[in-house]
């Protein structure tokens, strides 16, 4: 399991580091998050490139990691700038490991809404959305419930 390698190309990735995915995924690798779901170098790498072709400054901090066997779970904070605006998302990820220790599954859990609601209209019905359907806080259900 090369877990320590993908973690550093992960804090240190550029442009210019992104050739660096075949060292640590495997040729037919599956590549999966809210937005893609690609197999392979090449398309792996066309999700990187378009990351900094629509963002700005774009890095990811790892806060945790656990793994067992061959599967690997890491926990993250994408920073990066949509904009001019700085915004942060936090994730997961579950990787699969190979016996050749490349990654074969790379499969991430993120809300995309952390994405939409800081765009302009889009933004102000996600958070309408989000107000009508989320649960109450337990002191307004007091406050109702006493009035």
């Amino acid at each position: 399991m090369k877990l320590d390698a993908l973690i550093n190309w992960y804090s240190t990735l550029t442009p210019e580091t992104i050739p660096g995915i075949s060292k640590l995924y495997h040729e037919d690798a599956q590549f999966r998050d809210p937005f893609n779901d690609v197999r392979g170098h090449q398309a792996i790498a066309a999700v990187f490139e378009h990351m900094f072709e629509t963002t700005e400054n774009p890095g990811f901090l790892i806060v945790s990691t656990q793994k067992e066997g061959n599967i690997a779970w890491v926990s993250w904070i994408f920073n990066f700038r949509l904009r001019g605006k700085a915004l942060s998302i936090e994730g997961v990820t579950c990787l699969d490991f190979g016996p050749d220790g490349r990654v074969v599954i790379h499969r991430d859990y993120w809300d995309s809404m952390d994405l939409f609601i800081n765009f302009p209209l889009l933004g102000t019905l996600l958070r309408y959305l989000k107000r009508r359907t989320s649960s109450p806080a337990p002191n307004a259900v007091e406050k109702r419930v006493n009035q």
